[in-house]
């Protein structure tokens, strides 16, 4: 299988049409998971952990309806936590770890817990070298709340790109401007006439933050307004580490699909463009916060 993705350049440069733009650009890192044989070596999806055998397995310790088939009877937990992804730093270098660290693993519980009804995550940073010995079998989550809380496993094709914030978080001194449509024609855009009544949407969709699972760059929102989210050891304001996705892209942003997987886009299969089969809330996006005074102060997440 081909592990190299490409993303197409966007339609238009939208720092030289909108000056005012260029100093919000950020750099992401998309990571394109695609179905494979990770190994513990290997950034991934899903996939096995390079996870110290003399280190305990996190549990989520949530009361949980679970049935033991040995035992033909349910109980409540705990349960093994399961893993999500793990990212090396030379595979992600927009990570930033604490000292030491060059491996960043991230678990969740499969079931989603109140009061914000989404799956906890753990975020464990690590250094490589110091993993002597990898726990052999770990233990696992026989089930799940819902089959997309169980990752498929999957190698990673990390692609650079730049971003720009959803339209949303922008000021109105910022939206006003995308929403001239005689700007967007006096500079020969090129933008399909049919964006004419809310040329802002075009923004949206093709310019601003890419779909799909990927490091840093800005944080997708629609499910909510734009939500601010503070450190609760330091208060600074917290900036987007992880985003994990339903989908990697959907009808209204086939601008975003690889050149590598344009055929299959094309083929009307709705399970490409969720290769780890991973859906979080039906369709939305799980993201997760960093602190950026230290990595090590506690994360948050928000469903979006």
């Amino acid at each position: 299988m081909n592990h190299i993705r490409t993303t197409p350049p966007r339609p238009l440069d939208v720092a030289a049409l909108f000056p005012e733009l260029a100093p919000l650009a950020r750099t992401a890192i998309r990571l394109h998971p695609r179905p494979g044989s990770p190994s513990p070596q290997d950034s991934s999806v899903g996939g096995p952990l390079l996870w110290p055998a003399d280190e305990p397995w996190p549990y989520c310790d949530e009361v949980h309806g679970l049935y033991d088939s040995s035992t033909d009877e349910e109980y409540e937990g705990p349960n093994p936590m399961v893993p999500v992804v793990q990212l090396y730093v030379r595979d992600a270098p927009l990570l930033r770890p604490p000292g030491g660290a060059d491996l960043l693993q991230v678990l969740w519980c499969p079931w989603e817990h109140e009061p914000d009804f989404k799956p906890p995550t753990v975020l464990v940073w690590r250094s490589a070298a110091e993993v002597a010995d990898i726990l052999a079998t770990p233990p696992e989550s026989t089930e799940g709340e819902y089959e997309g809380y169980m990752p498929v496993p999957c190698l990673l094709a990390p692609e650079r790109i730049t971003e720009y914030p959803n339209y949303l978080e922008l000021g109105k001194e910022l939206q006003q401007p995308l929403k001239d449509w005689d700007r967007w024609q006096a500079a020969d855009a090129g933008v399909d006439s049919s964006y004419e009544p809310y040329p802002e949407a075009f923004y949206s969709s093709a310019l601003s933050e890419a779909p799909g699972w990927k490091v840093g760059g800005w944080a997708p929102w629609g499910l909510t307004d734009p939500v601010a989210r503070f450190c609760a050891d330091c208060g600074a304001g917290m900036v987007p580490l992880l985003t994990i996705a339903s989908v990697e892209w959907d009808s209204g942003n086939k601008s975003w699909v690889p050149y590598e997987d344009r055929d299959l886009a094309e083929s009307g299969n709705g399970g490409v463009s969720s290769p780890p089969r991973v859906h979080i809330s039906r369709t939305n996006n799980l993201q997760l916060y960093v602190c950026p005074e230290s990595p090590e102060h506690p994360h948050t997440d928000l469903i979006q």
